[in-house]
């Protein structure tokens, strides 16, 4: 009988050996047997849907019957494997995922570099001495490499987006609550969300129907004539590299010539009101009562840069931010607002590409004023509230950065379509 998916996973196992530090855990065993019940239903001519036999690595937040989660950090090391799959785990093996393993990331997912001390950090599959990005390094990196067609990440601050833009591959930041989050370890509950990563946009859609339990996105294309999108620049490109900004004024006039209309779009009035409302940011606050526990216990297990930015927020009032909660829902009404009329907006993904792991690793201020650089651009649709695609954006060198389309919420499926169409301007570059 043949058994092309059995073959491929076995062509990747050999290819990737322990699969550190891409990944946390591999899974051999039940891939295996998925592989070979994939070539089975082949064989017989049937199918469970277009994910059958696709090979999908999942980020390690995400609850694996069987398997610990340790989420990136030493604290979990003795955790106990996970009773059940998480319910986007359940519904890839319905769908007839292979999951190969389980990837690597930031600590506790609380980066946009991808550094990891304790599982080590995944070189970016363009040039392993650059950072991958965060914090769902290891899945971008698996993605980019082949070692997994398709990859789950999560998305609180730009995690989906930030390691796809710098890996050359797609990720999406779905809308807040449209996949269901039991099961994944929380970072700050108001703004996580489980999202997909794979080499384009299709890739991404296939993967979102069934993260989400939906019909395909991409069912029905759109025309470019019918489809209009704001421009942002100011505070999105400032300190940005030149490469990043040649390479999105390239990008915006493909795009204009494929017939889509674009509008200047000026954002940075409601995003200066949203940093304002937070003196402290909003994940440090709701991550450190995630981590309250057992930060009073042993601060010693967490890395000393994730300890220090869980604790800006310990001692945060819980009247200040129930206030600044409310400023946030009517900021994210004014900016819906804003954006009536278009089918979202395009900003550069990062404003940097990406920098040495050595230079990182080294210094504590390279490393958060890298940290602040990534995270900034993505981060303003995860406090506004908006679903978020990041597509692939060469730059000179080999390197690459990302166009980052972004729309109101629950436009997910509009935003895969627009999304298509994008990403045929840009391959015709």
């Amino acid at each position: 009988m043949s058994r092309p998916v059995r073959d491929a996973l076995e062509a990747i196992l050999s290819r990737i050996g322990d699969g550190r530090p891409v990944f946390t855990r591999l899974l051999g065993e039940t891939a295996r047997a998925e592989a070979d019940a994939a070539d089975a239903r082949r064989a017989a001519r049937l199918t469970l849907g277009p994910l059958d036999g696709t090979i999908v690595s999942v980020k390690d937040l995400l609850d694996v019957a069987g398997v610990p989660t340790w989420a990136g950090s030493s604290a979990l090391r003795d955790a106990a494997p996970a009773t059940q799959d998480a319910p986007v785990v359940a519904r890839l093996r319905r769908a007839g995922a292979v999951i190969i393993g389980k990837t690597n990331m930031s600590e506790f997912a609380f980066s946009g570099v991808g550094l990891n001390a304790t599982f080590g950090t995944p070189g970016n599959a363009l040039d392993a001495a650059l950072i991958p990005g965060g914090s769902s390094s290891g899945a971008a990196v698996s993605v980019a490499q082949g070692s997994s067609v398709l990859a789950v990440g999560t998305d609180t601050g730009g995690s989906c987006r930030i390691p796809a833009a710098l890996n050359g591959i797609t990720g999406m930041k779905p809308s807040h609550g449209s996949v269901p989050a039991e099961g994944c370890f929380p970072l700050a509950p108001s703004l996580d969300v489980i999202g997909p990563l794979a080499r384009d946009v299709a890739g991404c859609a296939a993967l979102f129907d069934v993260l989400a339990g939906r019909e395909s996105a991409l069912a029905s294309p759109l025309a470019p004539s019918r489809i209009r999108l704001g421009v942002a620049r100011g505070g999105f490109l400032a300190e940005a590299d030149p490469a990043i900004v040649a390479a999105y004024d390239a990008a915006l006039a493909r795009i204009e010539r494929l017939g889509i209309t674009l509008e200047p779009v000026d954002l940075d009035a409601p995003w200066q009101e949203m940093q304002a409302a937070f003196p402290v940011p909003m994940v440090a606050i709701e991550a450190a009562a995630v981590h309250r526990e057992l930060m009073a216990r042993d601060p010693g297990l967490f890395d000393r840069r994730v300890a220090a930015r869980i604790g800006l927020g310990t001692a945060f009032p819980a009247a200040d931010y129930l206030r600044t909660v409310e400023t946030r829902r009517q900021l994210v009404r004014r900016l819906a607002t804003l954006l009536d009329g278009l089918d979202g907006f395009l900003a550069p993904t990062v404003p940097v590409p990406a920098p040495a792991i050595a230079a990182l690793e080294a210094d504590d201020d390279t490393f958060h004023a890298a940290n602040r650089l990534m995270l900034r651009n993505p981060a303003f649709c995860n406090l506004f509230d908006l679903c978020s695609i990041s597509l692939p954006l060469p730059l000179d060198g080999g390197r690459s950065g990302g166009l980052m389309l972004s729309a109101v919420a629950g436009e997910d499926q509009r935003l895969l379509r627009v999304a298509a169409q994008l990403e045929s301007a840009l391959r015709q570059g």
